[in-house]
Formats: structure tokens, C-alpha cells, sequence
């Protein structure tokens, strides 16, 4: 936060000095400011201010104009199947197909974010980055969408670049299937920075939706005993593309070659793996995911209650600092205690080395 969020950071410091910055847990006490007005218009002036900068450094970067009142809908990670990026393409497909279907349609404006690399041998997740893009450029361009949807893919995703993504995100998705992610630390770095997670019960997820509460947490999707007990029983995709029927028009979408004009076979790999065996259960929560999207719109256009939600996301991530953790460490496995380091003597000693190598 320090380094990618300094505005954020200095608003914090000004209301409760700087211990926070050395014992994260300490943030916590921003807790009663919550129902002060000025406080959470600069918390929110400050976001607003976030993402005009990442606008700018789009708009100069790629040439896409990028709109900053927009929802920032963010996704950045690792490229892999069970992280679910595919799910939203799903979900952006859908709200495509409703401005098609009516061009005056209510729909909250949003700016899909997406940021990954895929291994170099992993087919289906370099298509996924494929489709996510051609998705882009169809929507991107279409008239009747009028910038109400804008999806941009940032290329080369790395720390310098996660350093503007994240503090200009309000909505971070962190929807991997319930029972596949290991841990999770972006879901972190979000959520300290202000965004407000939708996610499934899986990972870190757990853990933070505990810390920040059920209500200021979008919850969607199967737990891991019910995606165990689905699989059982014996899932069945094609009953959920059957009788849903904005989600078959999405994939019949896809399927027609509409976001591959000239290819339209393009993506047929990612239609058959939907149907066939649907091994991270997309099908399955793609409901649960637009139930909770609908959420999501409703929270936002009340714009006092997303920026306390907010606050209170960023002032409970302390638990997961790595101080805190390294701390604990120490006191209940390592059995070892913290020694004091003369930083004016480490230093004269790190130069004699230095000079030492030298010569």
C-alpha cells in the first residue's frame, strides 16, 4: 500500500498516525470513523483518483479509453481453468446478449479488467486469454453498447503492473471452483487496498470473508461438499445449458463464431469442454455467479454504502500481514524469540564487506 496506494496511505496516517505501518493489525483502529462523513469522502475521492490514473496510463499504453466512473471489475492472476477467468467472459457475454436483445436496458456501467499469462504449453488457457480478448473487441466496438461495458485485457501482467491495478479496483473476483485453491494472496492485496471480493468459499476467501463479515463479502457459488456430492451423483452440464436459457444463448454465442469472424471454429475446444465434462463446474454456478452480480449492481449504486463496505475490508486485512504471521511463527512452532538489530552498526558493517569484496 505504501508503494502503490501512497494516497490511501497517507489518509490512514493522518487519522491514526504511523504504527500502522509497522503492525498492520493496527489499521483496525479507522474503525470508528466509518460514520464520518469527510473521512469517507476522501477514502472515495481517493479510489476515484486511482482509477483515473490507471484510465491514463490505459489510454497511453493500449489506446483504450477506459471510463473512471465505471465499476472496476477486476481479475488478476495466474491463467488456469479453475480460477474460473471464463466465468466472467460468461457473465459479460450475458450482459452483452441483454443490450443486444434491448439497447435501452439498465445496466450498470462496468470496466472488466482482466490480467494473466498461461503457461507456455497450456492450449486452453492461451484460448481463454484468446476469447476474453475477441469478446473485448467485439464489445468494445459495438455501438449499441454505447461504453456501458468496456473489457481490457492488460498484456505482460506483473507486480509493477499490479501496483496501478490494484489500488484503482473496486470489485476484485476471486471465483476459482470451491475446493481447488490452495490459498490466495491477490485476494489480499485487494481487499487492504479497498475492493470488495466476489467469490466462492475456497481459499483465503474463507478466511477474509470471516475477517471483514458475511455482509460486506458477495458470496456465490457451491461449497466443496457440494461440488463433491454433484460430481458423485454424476454432473451433468448439458441439463444446466438446457434449461437456462440466457446461459445457452451464451454459449450457442461463442459456439456460432460470432467473437471469431473468419474462424469459426475458433473456440469450439472451450464449447465442447463446457458440454462435455465441464471439469470446474462453470455450468453449475453460472446462477449463482449472475444472482450475485445483481448483488453486486445493487450495493454499487449506493455509493455511501460500497465505500463503508470498503473501509471495512481494508481496516480487517491486518490479520493477514506478514509480520503478524512471521510473529506467530515464532511464538507457537519456531520457539524462538526476536532480536533487536543496531541498524547504525549493521550498516558500517554491510560497507566494511562491501569494501572488502571490492578489493
Amino acid at each position: 500500500m505504501l508503494i502503490s496506494n501512497p494516497k490511501l496511505a497517507l489518509l490512514i496516517t493522518e487519522k491514526i498516525g504511523k504504527n500502522w505501518i509497522n503492525n498492520l493489525e493496527e489499521i483496525k483502529q479507522l474503525e470508528r470513523f466509518i460514520d464520518d462523513q469527510n473521512f469517507c469522502n476522501n477514502w472515495s475521492q481517493i479510489k476515484y483518483e486511482n482509477k483515473q490514473d490507471f484510465a491514463e496510463y490505459k489510454q497511453q499504453t493500449t489506446g483504450i479509453v477506459v471510463n473512471p466512473n465505471s465499476l472496476f471489475d477486476i481479475q488478476v492472476k495466474r491463467l488456469h481453468e479453475y480460477k474460473r477467468q471464463l466465468l466472467s467472459v460468461l457473465h459479460i457475454i450475458t450482459l452483452y446478449n441483454r443490450i443486444k436483445k434491448n439497447p435501452d436496458v439498465d445496466i450498470l456501467h462496468r470496466t472488466f479488467i482482466f490480467g494473466a499469462k498461461a503457461a507456455p504449453g497450456y492450449y486452453m488457457a492461451k484460448l481463454i486469454i484468446k476469447l476474453i480478448n475477441a469478446v473485448g473487441e467485439i464489445v468494445n466496438n459495438d455501438p449499441d453498447v454505447r461504453d456501458r461495458l468496456k473489457v481490457v485485457f492488460v498484456p505482460n501482467f506483473s507486480v509493477s503492473i499490479g501496483q496501478r491495478i490494484y489500488p484503482a479496483a473496486e470489485l476484485s473476483e476471486q471465483i476459482s471452483t470451491a475446493g481447488k485453491e490452495a490459498s490466495g494472496t491477490g485476494n489480499m492485496k485487494f481487499s487492504l487496498n479497498g475492493a470488495l471480493t466476489v467469490g466462492t468459499l475456497d481459499g483465503a476467501n474463507i478466511e477474509i470473508r470471516e475477517a471483514v463479515g458475511a455482509d460486506n463479502f458477495f458470496l456465490f457459488g457451491l461449497t466443496v461438499a457440494e461440488v463433491k456430492a454433484l460430481k458423485s451423483q454424476g454432473y451433468n452440464p448439458e441439463q444446466y445449458y438446457t434449461y437456462n436459457q440466457e446461459l445457452r444463448q451464451v454459449i450457442d454465442c461463442i459456439a456460432s463464431g460470432y467473437f471469431s469472424p473468419g474462424k469459426p471454429n475458433l473456440f469450439q475446444p472451450i464449447v465442447e469442454s463446457l458440454l462435455g465434462k465441464d471439469e470446474y463446474m462453470l455450468l453449475a454456478d453460472y446462477q449463482s455467479y449472475l444472482d450475485c452480480q445483481e448483488r453486486v449492481n445493487q450495493a454499487y449504486r449506493h455509493p455511501e454504502y460500497w465505500t463503508q463496505m470498503s473501509i471495512i475490508n481494508s481496516i480487517n486485512m491486518g490479520k493477514f500481514s506478514a509480520d503478524r504471521t512471521i510473529s506467530e511463527y515464532c511464538q507457537e512452532i519456531w520457539n524462538v524469540e526476536s532480536v533487536t538489530i543496531d541498524m547504525e552498526a549493521y550498516s558500517q558493517e554491510a560497507a566494511g564487506l562491501q569494501r572488502y569484496c571490492q578489493i
